[in-house]
């Protein structure tokens, strides 16, 4: 009697387990990290708004299996973005890694993922130049442009449209930044632009009054590349010191994650001149039906307080899912000999996206369009980005060949030097 109760216990014991490993097979696990604390949590929280709607438009599967999403927090930080990772690898056992949100954390994931060939990793919306262009990891895809290639156009357009030939710069003092304004300023100083001063401040920057009382006033406008409670804070407080000067916007400056923000000192925003890799008011009939589908999530989870439209990071959140579900479907959720077959429709995916057409070159890095934009105030007294150029098939090098591009040097506080002519 008691042996057989056994066996029928060991029995039910392996039924469940059979069960389990079942279901299981039935799931891909994605891990995804996002900027969900600190200065850039509003930047995280519609990042993963970008994510879910990814999710909502393959009805929740991949390869013919559901799609189980885990999520990991970080702070902005190379540190916060790597344990953030390795939580996802290495304890959740994730099949996909979808990461990161900031231009530092990309340069320590792109490191992390050569530690771990076994994981492909999709760059989730970090911009700085160095993840895919020095020394890459043959692990990792990135689907969105980086920020130098985020504002091509951007120099030309304020020259020679605006008639800007004398700026300043504020920005925050970390890669994707220094990328940002290496990009407008190998544009803009080759037409003849002058550059006359630099400021760098900390991520998390709250008193900018020295840097504001730094600013020098013989210029035609100042560059912000700020982005969230940073840039709201630098508004408030530039409209409180008397500041009226003409103003051009990074990338994360002048998308929803700022202009939807409270108080009326991003007025301060309307005529500003920017380029990213979106616009509000983009007319592409898939850029609209992407915007009305997050617009009408219902108002729960991250959608709770979701902004008037999608920001750049939405979008580049979406676009890495997307090419991440497309591939999976290609290989019929096949991840077997290291990824082998998935990684190849990865590197050869031709992604329509709401934003336009994106490939990816040698260094799995994305080409696509830029969008130079202004900010208006639209029918309903939002504030929104609208396009004022389209800048296809933008390269990583900026049209530079590798040979001159390498020579200019990295993008750091001081690099690019302003001048008319590169090596």
């Amino acid at each position: 009697m008691r042996k057989g109760l056994l066996l029928a216990s060991a029995a039910s014991v392996f039924a469940l387990l059979a069960s389990l490993s079942a279901h299981a097979a039935d799931k891909i696990k994605i891990g995804v990290s996002a900027t969900l604390e600190g200065t850039y949590t509003v930047l995280g929280e519609d990042g993963m708004r970008g994510y879910e709607l990814a999710v909502k438009a393959h009805d929740g599967k991949a390869g013919g299996k559901e799609i189980e999403t885990i999520v990991a927090s970080t702070d902005a930080s190379p540190d916060s973005a790597v344990r953030a990772a390795k939580k996802l690898v290495e304890q959740d056992k994730v099949d996909v890694l979808i990461s990161p949100l900031s231009g530092a954390e990309g340069i320590a994931i792109r490191d992390y993922s050569k530690t771990q060939p076994q994981i492909t990793v999709i760059n989730a919306s970090s911009g700085a130049l160095e993840t895919t262009y020095v020394d890459p990891s043959p692990t990792f895809y990135r689907y969105n442009m980086d920020g130098a290639q985020w504002h091509a156009g951007l120099g030309d357009y304020i020259y020679n449209t605006k008639h800007y030939k004398k700026i300043a710069t504020v920005a925050e003092d970390y890669a994707f930044t220094y990328t940002q304004v290496f990009g407008l300023a190998l544009e803009f100083c080759q037409l003849g632009g002058q550059i006359t001063k630099r400021l760098w401040v900390p991520l998390g920057t709250k008193d900018f009054a020295s840097t504001i009382a730094s600013l020098p006033d013989d210029v035609d406008a100042i560059y912000l590349g700020l982005g969230g409670a940073d840039a709201v804070n630098f508004l408030n407080q530039y409209q409180q010191a008397g500041g009226n000067a003409k103003l051009i916007g990074g990338s994360i400056m002048v998308d929803q994650t700022v202009l939807s923000s409270k108080g009326k000192a991003k007025e301060a925003l309307i005529g500003t001149v920017a380029a990213s890799g979106m616009a509000d008011a983009d007319p592409n009939p898939k850029w609209q039906a992407f915007a009305k589908s997050y617009q009408t999530m219902p108002k729960e989870g991250y959608f709770k307080n979701a902004f008037p439209g999608p920001s750049l990071l939405a979008i580049s959140y979406y676009n890495s899912a997307d090419a991440v579900f497309k591939a999976l479907d290609q290989v019929k959720g096949d991840l077997s000999d290291d990824n082998k077959k998935f990684r190849e429709a990865l590197k050869n995916m031709v992604l329509d996206a709401p934003n336009g057409k994106i490939t990816l070159d040698e260094n799995r890095q994305a080409i696509g369009s830029n969008f130079v934009t202004e900010v208006i105030k639209d029918e309903k007294g939002d504030l929104v980005s609208k396009v004022v150029k389209i800048v296809p098939n933008v390269q990583q090098r900026l049209g530079f060949s590798k040979e001159v591009f390498d020579k200019i040097g990295l993008p750091g506080r001081d690099v690019p030097e302003c001048k008319k002519s590169y090596p």
